[in-house]
């Protein structure tokens, strides 16, 4: 059983950087693209970046790109988000996901298989 366990979550100043680690461990030798989603409280989930399994492609959500960058490092199993530039719409959780069915750094849940416990951002102004 695949398991996907975040951290790096926590309270910063608008401004402020953090970032998130999502190690893989279990059965992953189907590892495929995997990603980072967030969602804000009565706020619907939302992809915020994804990679593909080589780590050359991503994908970005608008309200990121220049802020965040997601990564991989295929020995470790782990891909981050580096956050950069926080803003207090940035509070939610996020989760980490892994698919088994695809390659490709796509942003829809329905590709991803194994989903993390999440973990909790919460950006003050």
């Amino acid at each position: 059983q695949v398991e996907l366990v975040e951290s790096g979550g926590g309270l910063v100043q608008a401004g402020g950087s953090l970032r998130l680690s999502c190690v893989a461990s279990g059965r992953s030798d189907d590892t495929r693209a995997m990603a980072w989603f967030r969602q804000a409280p009565g706020e619907k989930r939302e992809c915020v970046a994804a990679i593909s399994t080589n780590g050359i492609f991503t994908y970005d959500a608008d309200f990121g790109k220049d802020r965040f960058t997601i990564s991989r490092d295929r020995m470790r199993d782990t891909i981050y988000l580096q956050m950069n530039n926080l803003k207090p719409e940035d509070t939610a959780v996020y989760f980490c996901a892994m698919s088994t069915q695809t390659s490709r750094a796509t942003n829809s849940d329905i590709d991803y298989d194994y989903w993390g416990q999440g973990t909790h951002v919460t950006v003050y102004s």
